[in-house]
């Protein structure tokens, strides 16, 4: 097999100890020379790899995605401009059966890697991946504020404070005026209904009902504790939000490569159905906004998990689940998704109907969802706004058939149909 890459390097990840391989040529040039060393996980012996790597001449280096503990290798090891980096998938390269051992593995990567057999994943630059961080650390705290919001009104529940069934939001001005009271020791229907503001004061008659129960001590101690939680949650997802907004307004490339300012990118999904400003920054933080990395829409739909599964064998199709992806870009598009099936008159609203009838909501979310992604394909690559096709282009594309499917419906139900074209 012909050697692609003369002077390679593989390395098997641990959390405690790294083991590295190093291939070159044999002085004379006839054959190959392997070398493997094992190295702790400090950043003093792994700054000792890298120079060894120097030394070696080494002009790439592969690794597997090993958990998190791949992410300092890599790091360091991008900070040495004249490597090419790959980082290969664990369940892609498989060692030969009864041969495994952290040695061979870093030898069959570097074997495999001379050969140029291996495929490298998508590794984010610096800027996506601190948005990366942000963004779902963000999407942590709103889901422990959502679920201490459900926590303070099962503990109203459990003593018979019915707010929820009147007030619309339990946490809104009115509902957190009502509570502090309730933690504060006010046991008064009367009163606690007269700290209603706005529209909610025209449901007095109701609140004084919903504010009668059997609110103890115990009661406000865990509301008075889930107040305080849910202050501090809300303090850290405003100061991401900022962050985020920071590193929005101060990016305009990736690792180097001229690409569309993050800024423009953000406004430029927002203007698709269901994808609001954070839906937005999501979007960016996992697939970053140069296009480049992928080829086409559909290798972009692949990475990402919303791609339909190919599955024939022998003639026969068979499931055509979708593959695993990126769970957190998938989450974010499925939540476009549904936003985009309730909005009036758009392409996305009309497909998400359309699959319903036939295959169910949860299917067609995940078809808008894959032509939401597409959609922000093209807008990143072409850095354009989004131009709806309207709510009416499944009946525009083929309006003989939307003619015969409305004429069957009508002999179906006893009617004989004349048509008369109109001018």
């Amino acid at each position: 097999m012909d050697t692609l890459i003369e002077r390679c390097a593989g390395i098997d990840i641990g959390k405690d100890e790294v083991v590295a391989c190093v291939r070159t040529p044999r002085p004379g040039g006839r054959g190959r020379v392997k070398t493997t060393r094992t190295f702790t996980t400090f950043t003093a012996s792994l700054e000792a790899m890298l120079e060894w790597f120097a030394a070696e001449a080494v002009t790439a280096v592969v690794m597997e995605a090993t958990g998190s503990y791949w992410k300092p290798v890599w790091y360091l090891l991008e900070e040495h401009p004249g490597w090419e980096l790959l980082l290969v998938n664990a369940h892609h390269v498989k060692i030969l059966p009864g041969r495994k051992s952290d040695v061979l593995d870093a030898e069959w990567l570097a074997e495999l890697l001379e050969h140029g057999l291996l495929r490298g994943s998508f590794v984010p630059p610096k800027t996506i991946r601190e948005l990366r961080d942000l963004t779902r650390y963000r999407k942590r705290m709103i889901q422990a504020h959502t679920s201490e919001c459900q926590r303070i009104q099962k503990t109203l529940e459990d003593a018979g404070i019915k707010l929820d069934s009147v007030a619309s939001d339990v946490l809104g001005v009115s509902g957190r005026a009502m509570l502090a009271a309730l933690v504060a020791g006010e046991r008064d229907p009367e009163v606690l209904a007269e700290l209603a503001r706005g529209v909610l004061r025209r449901k007095l008659p109701a609140l004084r009902q919903a504010l009668r129960g059997r609110f103890s001590e115990h009661h406000a101690l865990l509301i008075g504790l889930a107040l305080e939680h849910t202050a501090h949650l809300e303090a850290a997802i405003g100061r991401l939000d900022e962050r985020v907004d920071a590193l929005f307004a101060t990016a305009t490339s990736e690792g180097g490569v001229s690409a569309v300012p993050f800024t423009r990118a953000r406004d430029r999904l927002d203007t698709i159905p269901g994808v609001g400003k954070r839906a937005a920054e999501t979007i960016i933080a996992e697939i970053g906004v140069d296009m480049s990395r992928f080829p086409t829409a559909a290798h972009l739909a692949s990475w990402a998990g919303v791609a339909p599964g190919n599955n024939i064998t022998g003639g026969k199709r068979g499931s055509g689940k979708t593959t695993k992806g990126d769970v957190w870009l998938i989450d974010i598009l499925t939540q476009s998704a549904w936003c985009a099936a309730r909005t009036r008159e758009t392409y996305l609203s009309a497909q998400f109907w359309r699959l319903a009838r036939r295959i169910g909501k949860k299917k067609a979310a995940v078809a808008v969802a894959h032509s939401i992604l597409v959609i922000c394909w093209h807008l990143l690559r072409d850095d354009t706004d989004y131009d709806d096709l309207g709510g009416d282009y499944f009946t525009r594309r083929n309006t003989n058939r939307q003619r015969d499917r409305l004429i069957n419906q009508l002999h179906n139900l006893g009617y004989r149909v004349t048509l008369e074209q109109v001018a």
